[in-house]
Parts: structure tokens; C-alpha cells; sequence
């Protein structure tokens, strides 16, 4: 069966919640050192005694689409029509970072009924072809240092690691092996490379 993405207008889909949920076995340790004249780090990818699952329970504010502090978004997605109702099927987000000419992915996600099927990267082929529309100069998203199999998902789509917050989740990321992971993808491909 082929799945069409379309546009998610507003007006019809914000507030409309996005069920982030995921089962980890592994995640990247961070290791940090410090000195006076230097800041050392490591990662390293290992695995939880028992896997781990995080829910949007757990979380203050749950994923929904054109949440108010992303003015400027938009949303495409894939989705069915049950009894009149729309039901969300797979969606992506992205909203214009003016200051740094970038394009942030505020949301990705894909059902669990159609995984495997290419949806999320045609998905973010859609912010790739936005990015460059807009003359963007790179993409940027956010990721867990648990969410294993999206930081796989994003680096075998030319993401790469350009930063990390050890304190954006809890003041307790580190030992939960839940860091801030950002990625990066560069439109250039001649630069943002090490």
C-alpha cells in the first residue's frame, strides 16, 4: 500500500498529540572530563541491564503538532480517516531558525504499524526538499543518547553529532543515560564534515 504525505494545516491539527514511544536495550555513555586547559568527552555505546521503555506519561509536556513556541511551523504527514476521524499515521514538523538559517525538525514520528517501510525517510526527504527551498543551510533535530535506533536512523540520512545537553530533560540526564543529542545535517555537504 502507498502512503501519500500530504500538508497538516494548522488549523486542523494543532493540539493533536503524537504518541513518542520507544523500547531501548543500548545507549551512548557519556564520559566527561575536565581540566583547567581542557574538556574531554566520550561516548560509548552500551547496554541496560533490562530494556528500558519511555513513555509519554512520563514527561510534563507530551509531543503534539504546532505546539505554541514554534511559530513559524509546518506539518506534513500521513494519515487515515476512521468514523469522520482523522487518525495520525506518521508526521514530521520542521520550523525556520531565522538567527542561524536553519530548519529545526520539531517532530518526526511514525507509527509502529508502518515502520520499515521507507515512511520516515521519505518523511525527511520532505525537510530536505524544504531546507533547500528555503535556502537553509543545514537541518537540525534533537534526539535521546537512548534513542538508539533513531540516532541510527538519522546518521544512515547524513545527520551528524554537533552537540549535547546533559541537563535538558532532568537534572539527572547522565545517570539515566537520557541526554540531549543534536544532529545535524549539512546542505553543503562540502562543509560540516570531520
Amino acid at each position: 500500500m502507498e502512503h501519500k504525505i500530504v500538508p497538516l494545516p494548522k488549523e486542523q491539527w494543532k493540539g493533536v498529540p503524537i504518541m513518542m514511544k520507544y523500547t531501548t536495550e543500548e545507549y551512548f555513555d557519556l564520559e566527561i572530563s575536565e581540566s583547567a586547559d581542557a574538556f574531554e568527552t566520550k561516548m560509548v555505546k552500551k547496554k541496560f541491564e533490562t530494556p528500558v521503555t519511555h513513555t509519554p506519561e512520563e514527561y510534563d509536556f507530551p509531543d503534539g503538532l504546532y505546539q505554541d513556541h514554534w511559530e513559524k511551523a509546518e506539518a506534513y504527514g500521513i494519515y487515515r480517516e476512521e468514523e469522520g476521524k482523522k487518525i495520525l499515521l506518521a508526521c514530521i514538523e520542521v520550523c525556520p531558525e531565522e538567527w542561524s538559517n536553519r530548519l529545526m525538525v520539531t517532530e518526526l514520528w511514525v507509527d509502529d504499524s508502518l515502520h520499515r517501510q521507507g515512511i520516515g525517510t521519505a518523511l525527511m526527504n520532505k525537510a530536505k526538499e524544504i531546507a533547500k527551498e528555503q535556502g537553509r543551510r543545514a537541518i537540525i533535530l534533537e534526539t535521546q543518547s537512548c534513542n538508539v535506533n533513531a540516532i541510527a536512523f538519522y546518521r544512515s540520512q547524513g545527520f551528524r553529532l554537533i552537540g549535547f545537553d546533559t541537563c535538558c530533560y532532568t537534572n539527572r540526564d547522565i545517570e539515566r543515560h537520557e541526554i540531549r543529542f543534536n544532529l545535524g545535517f549539512f546542505l553543503d555537504q562540502r562543509i560540516g564534515r570531520w
